[in-house]
């Protein structure tokens, strides 16, 4: 079982930036292969935002490629989403998933609200 929780949300101005963490803790953390993050906007469907596997490569939705960044920190069983750049249409709620080779659905957190004014 792995338990999730995003923090590091908020409101900021176009143009500026924002760090997301990750968290995972339980029994299956070592267990984990993939760790993606996603996001939710009013009115529209949730889309991937990037991802990082265990054996550190990464992917990035072709909307936030040059501007986020995504990492991992093992020591803390921490990844983060380095947002820069910000733009209004970046707007959504952000949620984290933890996947394991069992729970291939993975594990999902609560999500963290990111607001980017014009």
């Amino acid at each position: 079982q792995v338990q999730v929780v995003e923090s590091g949300g908020g409101l900021v101005q176009a143009g500026g930036s924002l760090r997301l963490s990750c968290a995972a803790s339980g029994g299956s953390i070592a267990s984990i292969n993939a760790v993606g993050w996603y996001r939710q906007a009013p009115g529209k469907q949730r889309e991937f935002v990037a991802a990082i596997t265990s054996g550190g490569s990464t992917n990035y939705a072709d909307s936030v490629k040059g501007r986020f960044t995504i990492s991992r920190d093992n020591a803390k069983n921490t990844v983060y989403l380095q947002m820069n750049s910000l733009k209004p249409e970046d707007t959504a709620v952000y949620y984290c998933n933890a996947r394991t080779v069992i729970a291939a659905r993975g594990y999902w957190g609560q999500g963290s609200q990111v607001t980017v004014s014009s």
